[in-house]
């Protein structure tokens, strides 16, 4: 379990909008921050222990962070973080190690643009 002294990183969290037609036969994704969007994070590289909580069958990419959060009901694995000044990570996975509502656990892939 994480403290809050260890939350030392402000991220900001998003959700998928539904696409917008571009006008040209395709589509824009587009995002919106979560409300409140703002959460402190401990972030450290994934290790072969974070790749583990993964459930079976999921398809990704190479796992790259582990955040820890305190606990949201709207964060899942469509999720994306920003963290200032400019990367941007996916979610993958999402668990509450303790089961009692109070941390999450993101296992997430970093989006290269």
């Amino acid at each position: 379990m994480t403290t809050i002294n260890q939350k030392r990183t402000r991220v900001t969290l998003q959700a998928p909008r539904p696409a917008v037609p571009d006008g040209a036969g395709g589509f824009t994704e587009a995002w919106a921050d979560l409300a409140p969007a703002q959460a402190q994070a401990s972030i450290t590289p994934a290790t072969a222990r974070h790749l583990e909580r993964i459930p079976a069958g999921t398809t990704m990419a190479t796992a790259t962070h582990l955040l820890t959060i305190w606990y949201r009901p709207d964060v899942t694995t469509r999720t994306r973080v920003f963290i200032p000044p400019g990367r941007l990570l996916s979610v993958v996975s999402v668990s509450d190690p303790t089961n009692e509502q109070r941390e999450l656990e993101l296992v997430c892939t970093e989006v290269v643009p």
